[in-house]
């Protein structure tokens, strides 16, 4: 089953839901549950890189939990909401800079296709990560205006 078909599967809250042999809606190419899924159940990414994609993956199904629990809690917002309508419909990470297990900070720029209503575009961003005990946070991240 492709992407499109699963993102077709919506909940009652409007977010599109992945089962977890669909493709992971990353774009790593694994099924859902070898890779973006034990990062929303509870387990540590591994790289700056996993936390993106698997942040990325919560904002498809518009899990804003996870999403608050990943970000730095010195940048951090005080409020996350996330529109249903907002759908991400493609991820492509571009580069990746350090964010290995044994680093410390790590930078991953990515552009994420997003559609609302009749509107497309194109967010990309260079996000920073740091990695405080063994887990990593988002950090920040710096919007390429293009």
């Amino acid at each position: 089953m492709s992407f499109g078909a699963a993102a077709s599967r919506a909940a009652p809250d409007g977010f599109p839901r992945v089962a977890d042999a669909d493709p992971c809606p990353c774009g790593s190419g694994d099924r859902f549950d070898g890779c973006c899924a034990p990062a929303l159940r509870g387990t540590p990414a591994p790289t700056a890189e996993r936390l993106m994609r698997s942040r990325y993956t919560a904002f498809v199904v518009g899990d804003a939990v996870y999403l608050h629990d990943t970000w730095h809690p010195g940048t951090r917002p005080a409020e996350l909401t996330l529109d249903p309508e907002q759908r991400w419909t493609g991820l492509e990470i571009v580069d990746a800079a350090d964010g290995g297990e044994g680093d410390r900070r790590g930078v991953v720029e990515f552009r994420a296709a997003w559609r609302h209503g009749r509107d497309r575009g194109v967010l990309h961003e260079r996000s920073r990560f740091v990695r405080q005990g063994e887990r990593w946070w988002y950090l920040d991240g710096r919007i390429d205006p293009t």
